[in-house]
């Protein structure tokens, strides 16, 4: 019995540093794979700025140009005009739709919520061309706004539309955590409602306004869709890096606006982080959740509110699909499926839309798959602090960095001759790999959420019983983080369908994707094919979305029934 024990001790301790050391080996494995999809190919986009159009080293001879060109550097500040004014514009507005949302008693506010998340689902453009049905050269309600729509205005009102519901998401989680004690005391005290909502509703609310006006900003600065179909003549960073690379083969301009276009995301990131870490808990385990009563004039505020902000988001996805089935805009309004017939427009025809469906398919299963093993790597892995630390950085630095950045530092990677890797240009697995990298720090931030919330005993107790570590990792972790996985899944999927600035600069013509042939088609003046793809695209993406929700309602409630206990 003596010798026993000490046996069982020495074999549990083998047994432990075997689990450690498989940890570790693939924690230094996924520091590679980051390194390989994301700062390798920003590495060779900042090297390329400092290369002429032959290669050769010129040293800050390009950014001395940029910032001495006056059309190139106006860029820079119609992008942050247009960024600023979006901003003071989505966030007030996101703030009441949410507070509509989470603090009235609102008639039909499932369908409410469900109508603010509809622009999630479209590519950026498709607001840009409902846009030009409606108030374009030969618009349905051409000169009714003053002056032509091509340009800044049309622009702002186009993001608008594309962030409200990035902003909103965030506000209704800011505002659906509140202590009703501090309302009684306030009502106790005969405060104003007016001061109650300074005093208390503001401040609890600040982190979410500030985080949501950061993620405005960024969408609008660095998006692509929208400048590109409406911008007209007005220019932005994003245009301008699409300009370089695509019109005139500037490839080592296009390095530097991309590096420009970089600096504002990178640092509107970074504000966010440093505000999110003073952010603290406010909910206690004391506090009374604050259910809001009936109130008539209030309701029907923001009943109305709500009613006109649905309607125009409503109104942008009509027209779109109403301009995708008209013959010949605006002389032949009669009805057709001719323009989703996308042979007569564009070479793929409907090979671009299930080359889409691939792509957004091998994103979900292969991001899916790296984001949540990564994670719980990074999370269950003990000590190796350093390359735990090297693992996070790599995570979260793609939330940084534009989708058309990250693109154009692709193309310098892995279209470099001397890379091994060089085979991997322009197929359908850069696209998917690219695409991870854009999207990898929700995903992550999901599954480190989710792996959080289990209790270590559980790795504690199989490792008590000699259980190997990925054992644990099948039969118990991931059924418990079921849900998130599929939510990663979910969000990969949609965002793969949708984006349009990570993969303008990678595709081939047989990987070409409906995104980027939306684009095209747009190009060559068919706007009604256009929306029509456009609006294939948004069906795609709700119908996934809406069997996301049944799985998660029916399958989930029978496979974790042990939630409801």
């Amino acid at each position: 019995m003596s010798l026993a024990a000490p046996t069982s001790k020495i074999a549990l301790r083998i047994s432990l540093s075997r689990d450690d050391l498989l940890m570790r080996v693939g924690l230094v494995a996924l520091v590679g794979v980051l390194l390989l999809i994301v700062a390798l190919p920003l590495w060779a986009l900042l090297a390329k700025g400092f290369e002429d159009r032959d290669g050769h080293y010129v040293g800050l001879a390009n950014y001395i140009s940029y910032f001495s060109t006056p059309a190139l550097f106006n860029s820079a500040l119609n992008s942050f005009h247009v960024a600023a004014v979006c901003t003071a514009i989505v966030v007030p507005a996101a703030f009441m739709y949410a507070y509509a949302l989470t603090r009235t008693v609102l008639p039909g506010k499932w369908l409410f919520q469900g109508i603010s998340l509809i622009p999630i689902f479209a590519p950026s453009l498709l607001p840009g061309l409902a846009l030009v049905y409606l108030f374009g050269n030969q618009g349905f309600f051409k000169g009714l706004i003053g002056g032509s729509i091509y340009g800044f205005d049309g622009i702002v009102i186009a993001q608008v539309f594309y962030c409200f519901p990035h902003a909103t998401m965030i506000m209704v989680t800011a505002l659906a955590t509140a202590d009703a004690r501090l309302y009684e005391a306030a009502d106790a005290l005969g405060a104003s409602k007016i001061r109650v909502f300074f005093t208390v509703t503001l401040p609890g609310a600040k982190y979410g306004l500030i985080s949501a006006a950061l993620v405005v900003f960024t969408l609008v600065i660095t998006d692509f869709g929208i400048a590109k179909v409406i911008g007209g003549n007005f220019n932005v960073l994003a245009t301008d890096v699409y300009k370089q690379v695509i019109g005139q083969q500037n490839f080592s301009m296009g390095a530097v606006v991309g590096m420009v276009l970089l600096a504002p995301a990178a640092l509107a990131f970074l504000v966010d982080r440093l505000v999110q870490r003073k952010q603290v808990a406010l909910l206690t385990a004391r506090a009374v959740p604050l259910i809001p009563k009936p109130k008539f004039g209030r309701d029907l505020f923001f009943t109305a509110f709500c009613t006109l902000v649905s309607a125009g988001i409503l109104a942008i996805l009509g027209m779109a699909a109403w301009g995708s089935l008209i013959k010949y805009w605006p002389y032949n309004l009669s009805l057709t499926l001719a323009n989703y017939e996308f042979a007569n427009f564009d070479a793929n025809g409907w090979e671009s839309y299930f080359n889409s469906l691939r792509m957004a398919a091998g994103t979900a299963i292969v991001g899916t798959a790296l984001m949540f093993v990564g994670a719980w790597l990074n999370e269950k892995t003990r000590g190796f602090g350093v390359i735990r630390g090297i693992v996070q950085l790599l995570a979260f630095l793609p939330m940084a960095v534009p989708g058309i950045v990250l693109g154009l530092g692709y193309i310098f990677f892995f279209n470099a001759p001397n890379n091994p890797l060089n085979f991997l240009y322009a197929t359908m697995a850069i696209l998917v790999i690219n695409t991870v990298a854009h999207f990898y720090t929700v995903g992550h931030l999901t599954a480190t959420t989710a792996l959080k919330q289990i209790d270590p005993e559980f790795e504690s107790v199989s490792a008590s019983l000699k259980v190997p570590i990925w054992k644990t990792f099948g039969r118990v972790t991931a059924p418990i983080c079921l849900p998130a996985i599929l939510d990663i899944a979910i969000y990969l999927f949609v965002n793969a369908m949708t984006t349009v600035s990570s993969v303008i600069f990678l595709y081939a013509p047989d990987t070409k994707l409906a995104s980027v042939a939306a684009v095209n088609i747009e190009e060559a003046g068919t706007t009604a094919a256009a929306a029509a793809l456009c609006l294939v695209i948004v069906v795609t993406s709700a119908a996934v979305k809406a069997l996301h929700l049944l799985a998660d309602r029916f399958l989930l409630g029978r496979l974790q029934a042990w939630r409801r206990r």
